[in-house]
């Protein structure tokens, strides 16, 4: 029987407000986001420190810690139970990049079992030096053991699964809207901004967002209007545009009244969707007149979603 691992990196986030500090210190330790030639960890202990209070407050207001850890745990369980009916001696482990299981404490437990085939799976379907690229680069950082054990993946931003997945949870949204608005529903897609000079690097993340928006949307045959734009700007550079506010108050500006966000860039619900996007965002919408605002939940626990990371997992089997 070969004994198989799978890794599923995802960020983590801080699962107490007591925690929300050591992991924005993680965050911006991280060299790929925030690259210092020195001083690194000194200037993330003040900027850490700086920033906590607001984001301890925005943590308030989502119950206090977040879910993505949660979700990211029923993520691993779902897909090692649908991958073990194959593969029986087949397990599923946590990397976080930010908080825990961090990726050396995973690294540590994958090297000790002495599996044959190391499978590292992104909850990031498009690939960003950020996101995959940090966690690759972390988990090569610690992991000392053959390097023919493992596989890589990339990215999934089409994987027709995983589309089906979005449109799932858009089509179960768009049944909360007042059934005599439903055809007029504007689909507004939000995904995490990035810096535009991370795009003139060569950064593929912002193309493989829009492929995903294009596939969406070609699998619903254009159902509704839609438009795509950027939340989570943070410093004075310039970001990928239309930022998702002025999207909500240009729509309003063209009487489009009726708003389906849907977080297009992550897996699960964390402070991005819950906060960002729900409570942040809703007061943008409410003070310019958008009559329905509602923001689809995350691909959370979607059975389909996790169907897809499986098959994904199959084929590198």
């Amino acid at each position: 029987m070969r004994k198989i691992a799978v890794v599923l990196f995802n960020l983590g986030g801080p699962d107490s407000l007591d925690a929300v500090e050591p992991f924005l210190f993680n965050l911006f330790c991280d060299p790929d986001i925030f690259n210092l030639p020195f001083g690194q960890k000194l200037f993330a202990k003040i900027i850490s420190s700086r920033r906590a209070p607001k984001v301890v407050g925005e943590y308030k207001l989502i119950g206090g810690k977040s879910p993505i850890n949660e979700w990211t745990e029923k993520q691993r369980s779902m897909l090692e139970k649908n991958l073990r009916k194959d593969y029986p001696s087949l397990d599923v482990h946590l990397a976080m990049r930010y908080w825990k299981p961090l990726t050396d404490e995973t690294v540590a437990k994958v090297e000790k079992a002495n599996y044959e085939k190391i499978i590292l799976l992104p909850l990031y379907p498009h690939y960003s030096i950020t996101t995959t690229g940090s966690s690759f680069n972390e988990w090569k950082r610690h992991y000392k053991s053959e390097a023919s054990k493992l596989v890589f993946i990339n990215d999934y931003y089409a994987d027709e699964k995983y589309v089906a997945a979005i449109n799932q949870r858009i089509d179960e949204t768009i049944l909360q809207f007042p059934e005599k608005v439903r055809r007029e529903v504007q689909i507004v897609f939000s995904a995490h901004g990035t810096p535009v000079s991370l795009v003139k690097k060569g950064d593929l993340y912002s193309n493989h967002i829009k492929e995903t928006v294009k596939a969406v949307m070609n699998a619903r045959k254009h159902s509704h209007e839609h438009h795509l734009c950027f939340q989570s700007k943070v410093g004075p550079m310039k970001w990928l545009e239309p930022a998702t506010a002025s999207m909500i108050e240009e729509l309003a500006l063209k009487n489009k009244k009726n708003l389906l966000v849907v977080p297009i860039s992550f897996v699960s619900d964390h402070v991005e969707t819950l906060y960002e996007l729900d409570i942040e965002y809703r007061r943008v919408a409410d003070k310019c007149g958008i009559e329905n605002y509602i923001v689809m939940k995350g691909l959370n626990d979607s059975d389909l979603f996790i169907e897809a990371l499986a098959e994904i997992v199959k084929q590198k089997v």
